[in-house]
C-alpha cells in the first residue's frame, strides 16, 4: 500500500493507516529510548564500571590481606628469631667499661702466639648509627704461622674484631717478617649516649 506522507492530517492521527501508526510509535520508542539512555542509562554504565573497577581492586588487597594473615604466625616467629639475632650481636659488641679488656685481649692473643709488637695504637672512635667503630694499628714481627694463630685467636674472641689493611714484609736477612694491619672492634652506643651525641650536634636545640 503506498502512502502519501503530504495527505496525513497531524490532527487526526487516529484515522491515518496502520503502517504510519506503527512507524510514527516506533520512531517515539526509538526517540524514548535514545534519550532514556543519553540521559540516565549512560551514566548508570559509567557509574558500574567504575564499581566493577573498584571491587576488582578490592579483591586483590582482600587476597593480598588474606595471604598475609595466613603467613602472620610465621611473620611473627620470623620476626622474633630477627630481633633474638640482632641482640644476640648487640650482646658481642663491648660497652665502654669493657673496650679496655678487649684491646688487652687482643694484645694478649698476639703475645700468646708467639708475636713481637712493634705498634698497638688505638686511633680515635668514629660514631655510626647505633655504634662506635674503633681502629687500632698494630704491626708485630713473627712468621707466617704466628700470623695465621694471631688472626684465628682475633677472631675467636667473644667480642666482635675484625682485621682490616693486612700487608706482610720481610725484616732484614734473617728470614722474619713483619705484618701490618688495623684492628676494628665495636663498642654499642646506647639510646642515652645517642641522644646526648645528637644534642651535641644541634647545639642543645629541639
Amino acid at each position: 500500500m503506498n502512502m502519501d506522507l503530504n495527505e496525513l492530517d497531524l490532527s487526526n492521527v487516529a484515522r491515518w493507516p496502520a503502517a504510519a501508526r506503527a512507524v510514527v510509535i516506533l520512531f517515539l520508542m526509538g526517540g524514548v529510548f535514545f534519550l532514556g539512555y543519553w540521559f540516565h542509562v549512560k551514566d548508570q554504565l559509567v557509574d558500574l564500571t567504575s564499581a566493577e573497577e573498584k571491587e576488582q581492586g578490592l579483591k586483590v588487597i582482600f587476597e593480598t590481606k588474606a595471604k598475609q594473615a595466613v603467613n602472620l604466625e610465621a611473620y611473627e616467629k620470623q620476626l622474633e628469631e630477627m630481633r633474638e639475632s640482632f641482640g644476640a650481636m648487640l650482646r658481642q659488641l663491648p660497652n665502654k667499661t669493657e673496650v679496655a679488656d678487649l684491646l688487652v685481649d687482643v694484645s694478649q692473643t698476639g703475645l700468646a702466639s708467639g708475636l713481637e709488637f712493634q705498634l698497638f695504637k688505638p686511633g680515635a672512635e668514629v660514631p655510626r648509627d647505633f655504634y662506635a667503630e674503633l681502629p687500632i694499628s698494630i704491626q708485630v714481627v713473627g712468621d707466617y704461622h704466628e700470623f695465621g694463630e694471631f688472626v684465628s685467636g682475633v677472631a675467636a674472641l667473644p667480642r666482635i674484631v675484625t682485621v682490616h689493611n693486612v700487608g706482610i714484609d720481610k725484616v732484614g736477612k734473617g728470614g722474619q717478617l713483619k705484618m701490618k694491619l688495623t684492628a676494628k672492634t665495636y663498642r654499642y652506643i646506647d639510646e642515652e649516649e645517642a641522644a646526648n651525641r645528637e644534642s651535641k650536634k644541634t647545639g642543645g636545640k629541639k
